[in-house]
């Protein structure tokens, strides 16, 4: 039977609730993530001690680097909230997702004729907010998904679950400078359109042709697009609202910008449906 003191323990009556083990699979100690690296298994992302130094932690931040995995130094605290094992002063995420290249995907999508639809995302931090937009970037035929390497939310087991599986279909590109990738997108021809509040120019009333290749930015939970980047958008676009809360949740947001890309580039194409291809 249960005791009082088992049933108290945890919550306001009785000591610290223990930490919760994260779902996502984790390495666990400098000399196996090391390793982890050196094979190229894909990481998430990698936590190292606060004010630990030495040849391993060195060689660590080195392959991380080349391969654009945010390494970040943490107190203890914050190590032993993510674990009860013993993690030895580093822990990884290993990462359920593999990242594609994205000049290599631009290029495939031009030789294929087509004209890539592409969502940048500017540190959208929520894990079910991101599972979210995946889901409607999947729907609304998006052919590739930007993030940054640092800033962004964590591609977890709860991310990968809201996505409803769109996260294993839809292309995942991780760069290290969103600034440097929008200007390469440009170069290549693609049309920036940030979705943002910061604009008076309404989707509804406000021609913008997104059937050519375009990038859809979408910005932060907090503090929408970064000024730098939105500089850089060809077209600035919001959404109109008739209630008294003035934003929309980011995820819901996506949905309605790109499914206006999509309605676009299915009545261009002469169709009604891309699924079942019934003419308009």
């Amino acid at each position: 039977m249960e005791s009082r003191k088992d049933k108290f323990v945890g919550n306001r009556f009785g000591g610290p609730r223990t930490p919760k083990e994260d779902k996502s699979e984790m390495i666990f100690g400098s000399r196996p993530i090391l390793e982890a690296l050196t094979a190229g298994k894909e990481l998430e992302k990698i936590f190292l001690l606060r004010g630990t130094r030495n040849p391993t932690t060195d060689e660590i931040v080195k392959l991380a680097k080349g391969r654009e995995v945010p390494v970040v130094t943490v107190p203890v605290e914050k190590l032993n909230k993510l674990t009860r094992k013993n993690h030895q002063g580093a822990v990884a995420m290993i990462s359920p997702i593999s990242y594609q290249p994205l000049s290599e995907i631009v290029t495939a999508l031009f030789e294929q004729g087509k004209n890539p639809l592409l969502l940048i995302l500017d540190r959208i931090t929520d894990v079910r907010n991101f599972g979210s937009i995946a889901r409607n970037a999947e729907c609304m035929g998006v052919d590739a998904i930007v993030i940054p390497s640092r800033g962004g939310a964590q591609i977890n087991a709860d991310a990968m679950k809201t996505s409803a599986g769109a996260l294993n279909l839809v292309p995942v590109c991780r760069e290290p400078n969103l600034k440097d990738t929008i200007d390469y997108l440009k170069d290549y021809g693609f049309q920036i359109v940030a979705c943002t509040e910061k604009t008076e120019h309404q989707l509804n009333d406000f021609a913008v042709d997104m059937v050519g290749p375009t990038a859809i930015l979408m910005g932060s939970e907090e503090d929408g697009i970064s000024p730098e980047y939105l500089k850089r958008a060809d077209v600035k676009l919001r959404i109109p609202l008739m209630g008294q809360i003035g934003s929309l949740n980011v995820s819901v947001a996506t949905g309605i910008i790109l499914y206006e890309a999509m309605r676009q580039r299915l009545k261009d194409s002469g169709y009604a449906s891309l699924n079942k291809l019934e003419p308009l």
